[in-house]
């Protein structure tokens, strides 16, 4: 059975400095009046309430059962149309990117590889001894011969796909995130700084990532493949603020109505009715992630690996990357319970909690948001202050250590958020 916190019972004070209910201030107000949707956002099809630009898996398998020959370099554009959800244009992406086409297929399975880069690295090869210990095979931790054979199920599935930024992203208001606490405390939400960002968070990568797919703001590949579909951007009228992974406020790389090549991340399928949340289920839609999640029933933590493991019986079912503890705030090592979930939870900042030098400061409450401390989820452990959460820094995932608690990337938060319930036991080991 999976518990949401309610606003009234709110979490003891955590290492993490975290104080969450399940309150949401909905980002797209604005948006939802244009979409004309009670969801706020325009959906893929009927039976799938991810966003229009969800993938589209059957169109590359079903292609390759009908003998089409297109290799797996192709990648199809999203007709941003909510009644078929149809691709409708093939631009050939001009490079192989091998190791992208593994992430993409790995994070497809419940393998994260982490912030999708096509760039081999610690959560990559993390997530291929997953895979690998799920199948059977030598835990390398490298793209080898026998794991490659493991993965050619999936390998019509391309590395990339070209899909059409939703117009009604102009209309979201983007938020410059101020440095000083106390700033942050007086916004009503810690949301995207720019369309950039809510793009890179969207398709699992960084926005370096998505300007070397769109070379001069246009999908690679667009020129070669003679495309008469335009790429040139629809002005945003909302300003746009900072540029992710920039310091300098700056106009996005990326507008609402533009053409983009981006990783073809999937599982994003939200099946309809499967959230009672609104707030959750734009979440998720904003972040890739499908309803259609395994339930588990145990997952292991580990300091050394910096791994998630997640196991249904005794099979390896999911695996990510974390950042666990610190010197001053080590894992809590031993079996623990998972007491309940909140979404999109504030965030209590307390110097004395945090272990701050300035232990008298002033304590404040942050907004919500993707941008908070604790990112999108907040799951409750029955260790008094410790949980799992999301980050609004993805790139430091198992590079930079927490303050005592389990930290995921925001994708992969929400995932096993979906996984796990009060019935999943829980182990943090060395």
């Amino acid at each position: 059975m999976r518990i949401l916190l309610a606003a009234a019972s709110a979490l003891a004070l955590a290492a993490c400095g975290m104080n969450g209910t399940d309150r949401y201030e909905d980002e797209q107000k604005t948006a939802e009046a244009d979409t004309g949707s009670d969801l706020g956002y325009e959906t893929y099809s009927d039976d799938n309430e991810a966003d229009t630009m969800a993938s589209n898996d059957a169109a590359f398998m079903n292609a390759s059962a009908s003998g089409d020959n297109e290799g797996t370099n192709g990648a199809m554009t999203s007709s941003g149309n909510s009644s078929s959800g149809a691709s409708d244009t093939m631009i050939e992406d001009p490079e192989d990117r091998p190791i992208m086409q593994a992430q993409v297929v790995l994070d497809r399975r419940g393998f994260g590889p982490g912030v999708i880069d096509g760039k081999m690295g610690m959560s990559t090869e993390n997530a291929l001894m997953g895979f690998q210990e799920a199948n059977g095979l030598d835990q390398s931790g490298e793209l080898d011969e026998a794991t490659k054979e493991a993965l050619s199920e999936w390998e019509r599935i391309p590395a990339t796909r070209v899909v059409t930024v939703p117009q009604n992203w102009a209309q979201i208001s983007y938020t410059d995130i101020p440095e000083s606490t106390e700033a942050k405390a007086e916004l009503q939400r810690l949301g995207y700084k720019s369309i950039d960002e809510k793009l890179a968070e969207r398709f699992h990568t960084t926005l370096d990532v998505l300007r070397r797919l769109n070379p001069n703001g246009r999908p690679a590949g667009m020129e070669a493949s003679g495309s008469s579909a335009s790429s040139t951007p629809t002005p945003s009228p909302t300003p746009s603020g900072t540029a992710s992974g920039s310091g300098d406020a700056q106009a996005p790389y990326f507008t609402a109505g533009q053409q983009i090549r981006v990783p073809n991340i999937g599982a994003d399928r939200i099946e309809p009715g499967a959230v009672s949340d609104k707030g959750w289920q734009q979440t998720l839609a904003a972040l890739g992630v499908g309803t259609e999640q395994t339930e588990v029933d145990r997952i292991v933590v580990s300091k050394a690996g910096k791994t998630l493991k997640a196991y249904q019986g005794d099979k390896l079912v999911a695996l990510f990357t974390v950042s666990s503890g610190s010197s001053q705030f080590p894992l809590p090592l031993g079996e623990w319970d998972i007491v309940g979930e909140a979404y999109l939870p504030p965030y209590r900042y307390d110097p004395e909690v945090l272990g701050n030098e300035d232990a008298e400061g002033e304590v404040y409450e942050l907004p919500p948001g993707p941008n908070s401390p604790v990112g999108v989820v907040w799951i409750d452990l029955s260790k008094e202050h410790y949980g799992i959460h999301g980050t609004p820094d993805p790139e430091t995932i198992g590079r930079a250590q927490s303050s005592g608690c389990v930290r995921l990337t925001n994708w992969d938060a929400a995932r096993l958020a979906g996984m796990v319930t009060t019935s999943t036991e829980v182990l943090f080991e060395a």
